[in-house]
């Protein structure tokens, strides 16, 4: 699993190119920092949809959370915020993806 960093999106300027922050997407999943205004930027080149899928560890009540999924169609870009609920123990969000080949990925917070 790879730790990935926030990329601050700034409010006076954004980010002309947000392709250029992402990498690769780790084969044994990611993790990112949670919290207001983070979101994951996800781009799928494969010739295939790619599912992405951030953990939800927490309950309400006893009951599991389902976890979110992100279906990024080929050829697409998703995005998909990262919320204080999929906070692990580490304090991060845990990202696992159905494949990797030609994703990549970055995490941005905006406002930053």
């Amino acid at each position: 699993m790879a730790d990935l960093s926030l990329t601050p999106v700034p409010v006076a300027t954004g980010i002309a190119d947000v392709a250029a922050q992402a990498v690769d997407a780790a084969a044994g999943g990611d993790t990112a920092p949670v919290g207001p205004g983070r979101f994951l930027y996800v781009a799928n080149g494969d010739a295939a949809p790619h599912t992405v899928t951030v953990a939800t560890p927490g309950t309400v009540k006893g009951l599991a959370v389902a976890d979110a999924s992100l279906v990024v169609a080929a050829g697409d870009h998703g995005i998909l915020p990262l919320a204080g609920v999929y906070r692990g123990a580490n304090g991060r969000a845990a990202i696992t993806y159905d494949g990797v080949n030609l994703v990549t990925v970055a995490a941005f917070e905006l406002g930053a």
